[in-house]
Parts: C-alpha cells; structure tokens; sequence
C-alpha cells in the first residue's frame, strides 16, 4: 500500500478524533490536511497509524487552547457543530460508547475540560486505547493519564444522566418531537419531556436565536410549539437524518440547510434540546447534504 493510499486509510478515524476533541468539523479537517503534509514529509515511520494519532491529537490541544479563549467571547451559547453520520464520515460507530461520544449533548459537556483531559478521555472512551498508550500519546506517565481519565470522566458524569436507547427508539422520539412541533402541541411537548429539560440555541449572533438557555417543561415546551407561527414555517422542510451518530432533524428552507435539532434523551423524557442556526456552524453539514 502506497503512502497516500494509507494515510486514506486512516482518514475517517484521524477526522473522528480530531471532532470530537475540537468540537468543530471545518478545523478538524485542517488538522488531519496538516497531519497529512507532515505525513508526507516524514521518512521511516514505523508505525503509521500511532504516528498519525499522536500527530492528530497534539495539533488539537494546541488549537484546543486558543478556541477556549474564543469561545469565551462568543455571542450566546456556543454548541458544538453537527455532522452528517449516516455513511461513517468520522469513522464507523461499531460501539455504544463511540456513538455517544459523538452526541452533542456529550461534545458540550466535554467543554469542561481541559485540553489534556479532554484528550484522555476520548482516546479512551471513543477510541479504546489504554492508560500507557495515551501516555505515549501525550507524552505523559501512565498515571498522570489516569488522573486526567478519571477528572474528565468526574466532571463529565456530573453533568449529565446515562440512558440506554436504540437507534429506533431514539429515532420515535424524534418524530414525536416533529409531529408535536409541526401541529404546535403544548401538552404532546410536555408529555415528551422531563421537568429539568433545557434548550440551547446556537446562533453565534449572526441569525435570530435564543442567547440564553430556556429551562423548564412548560417553557420550553411552549417554547418549541410557538415555532410553527414562524411566517417562514409552511416553506420549512424538516426531515429526519442521522447526525452526530443519532437521529436528529435536518431543517431546510428554499432547498438551503438552516437549522439542526438534536434531542438529549434521558429516563424521564427529553433532557436537553441542542439547535445550530449559526450558518457559519451548517456550513460542513450543507456541504454533505447531497450524499443523504
């Protein structure tokens, strides 16, 4: 196998890695394009793959340090950008734990972290390598990349409710979501979430977009069902994708991708909604469009 044809190879999981520890696909596909021409340019590398994966994961904590000062300054809540997932473009979902880790509601919560915490967090829960391998990776001792795991998996696990669906069950609760937002039924939206749900809009200040979390069944649920008064909503086409590893809706006016919903949900209903309407965070997902 030839030098490009490798590096193809391991495209999809380096893009995989690098979204989920930069929450951003446009610059996770800038690192895997560097990590490529440094590829390139390297001579006797042993094992390619760990070379790539150590190369990947430190150009993101890098740029992990300076989004975490621009994020800081950004107008509303700052919600990670969704992808299109039905054919594995970040690497196939075999597991569970990969699936989540794809989830918005998880990718949010990984804000919490620091960069080396964030790190050794998805190579371990996404990606399965061990403590001493991680280590290596981030130039560390295996129980310095213990502590990390084990504050990451801490302060994540404070923040959110494991709940254990299947991608049919996820995907009825979205079309229950949909018929209700579409007929703007109050007490339908209501019965579908749980007394502590939240919604999060991302508009980034460039469009129209709640710039503060809404909190509450009643709230949000009236929330949600005063969206079909919208005068754009009868030109609103919404449809059912699989994204960020999950059923979500794409939301499309005049055949141009304007919104994203995906659910977060928990035991006792729907925990959290995440809406991206920023087009500076569609514009990766707008460019996969045609290969649904």
């Amino acid at each position: 196998m030839d030098r490009l044809a490798r590096f193809e190879a391991n495209r999809p999981r380096l893009l995989g890695l690098a979204y989920r520890l930069l929450g951003e696909a446009s610059e996770a596909e800038d690192v895997v394009q560097e990590a490529y021409l440094r590829w390139d340019a390297s001579d006797g590398v042993e094992v390619p793959e760990a070379w790539l994966t150590k190369v990947v994961t430190n150009l993101c904590l890098t740029r992990l340090t300076s989004a975490r000062a621009r994020r800081e300054l950004y107008t509303g809540p700052w919600l990670p950008e969704p992808v299109f997932t039905e054919h594995g473009e970040l690497g196939p979902p075999e597991t569970a734990e990969q699936r989540d880790s794809l989830s918005m509601g998880l990718l949010f919560l990984l804000e919490r972290l620091t960069p080396p915490e964030r790190a050794a967090f998805v190579l371990r829960e996404a990606f399965g390598h061990s403590h001493r391998e991680i280590g290596e990776i981030l130039d560390l001792d295996e129980s310095h990349v213990r502590q990390l795991y084990r504050r990451a998996r801490q302060h994540v696990g404070d923040g959110r409710k494991r709940f254990t669906a299947t991608t049919e069950q996820r995907r009825a609760i979205v079309e229950r979501f949909l018929d209700a937002t579409v007929k703007g039924d109050v007490a339908a939206l209501e019965r579908m979430f749980a007394d502590e749900v939240v919604s999060w809009a991302d508009g980034g200040g460039k469009v129209t977009a709640a710039r503060r979390p809404i909190l509450g069944r009643d709230r949000v649920a009236r929330y949600v069902a005063g969206l079909h008064r919208d005068p754009r909503a009868a030109d609103i086409e919404l449809s059912v994708r699989s994204i960020n590893g999950s059923p979500g809706l794409a939301l499309h006016l005049h055949g141009e991708l304007f919104g994203i919903v995906l659910l977060e949900p928990g035991a006792d209903g729907v925990l959290a909604l995440h809406t991206v309407v920023n087009p500076d965070k569609l514009a990766y997902a707008a460019a996969q469009k045609w290969s649904a």
